[in-house]
């Protein structure tokens, strides 16, 4: 469906993904089957970043091994580092192929600084900046001549028409990527960003994935099963996003049947399996 609409790439494995919550095991299966069945369509970006510099190194080593084009490396989260620590953490996986940094504070409780950004741009294997700190840094990178994506859905239009970013990596592109793609990859167009925002405000309710399961469940797309911590949406919102899909227009998302409002009965938390 992604490639379909014309969706450039995806994250295997990310936040939206529930990468945190897989074994390595899985994470990197799920990385060679992505590019055994799509890779010649899309570029596969395996999510193989960890606060463990020695895992991120294996995950890399093996993501790589399995054929994904590039990797998406976080800052080491809970566990924060310094400067030099982070030069080192990124310098340990960035000869092994393609990478690109994310940047997301709020969940690392740590900030990448350009200082950082800059030194690691010097290797070939840099590729650019998923960036989610706002428009500033964005403007920055753009303005230094580096690539940089936007992390931010309620961001992404500006960023790229205003400030120069080259798209977005998106939360909302799993749900309706066509019209994301239109949104960043299209012209500049406030009218489309803003029919869009309320259903991007819906997603943000509550942090990723929560709201994006919640809606691929509703749209028949996916099972509704949720590994916990995650739980869905209470039913307020789940109502709210059947008005959000008839006012946007059932026929940009994803799947074929109709939107349903889900009972909490129909939903299946996972804790252990």
């Amino acid at each position: 469906m992604q490639i379909a609409q014309g969706v450039d790439g995806v994250i295997v494995g990310g936040t939206a993904g529930e990468g945190h919550l897989m074994s390595w095991d899985e994470h990197i299966t799920l990385i060679g089957h992505t590019v055994t069945r799509f890779g010649a369509s899309l570029k596969v970006i395996g999510n193989t970043g960890s606060n463990s510099t020695s895992e991120a190194m294996q995950a890399t080593e093996q993501g790589f091994a399995v054929g994904m084009h590039a990797s998406l490396q976080i800052n080491p989260y809970y566990g924060k580092t310094s400067i030099p620590g982070l030069l080192a953490h990124f310098n340990s996986v960035l000869p092994m192929g393609p990478m690109i940094i994310y940047n997301m504070p709020s969940r690392t409780g740590q900030d990448i600084p350009p200082t950082v950004v800059q030194t690691l741009a010097a290797s070939p294997n840099f590729v650019g900046v998923k960036e989610c700190v706002g428009y500033d840094r964005v403007r920055w990178y753009a303005e230094e001549g580096k690539t940089v994506w936007c992390g931010m859905d309620h961001e992404c239009h500006d960023a790229r028409w205003d400030l120069g970013a080259t798209g977005a990596m998106s939360v909302a592109s799993n749900l309706i990527p066509g019209l994301m793609r239109e949104l960043v990859a299209g012209k500049k167009s406030p009218s489309l960003n803003k029919k869009l925002m309320p259903l991007i405000e819906w997603l943000l309710h509550e942090p990723a994935p929560i709201g994006l399961n919640t809606a691929l469940a509703q749209l028949g797309v996916v099972r509704p099963v949720f590994k916990l911590p995650y739980v869905p949406l209470p039913l307020s919102k789940r109502q709210e996003f059947v008005g959000l899909v008839k006012d946007i227009g059932r026929e940009h998302f994803v799947g074929e049947r109709e939107v349903q409002v889900l009972d909490d009965d129909d939903f299946i938390l996972v804790g252990m399996y």
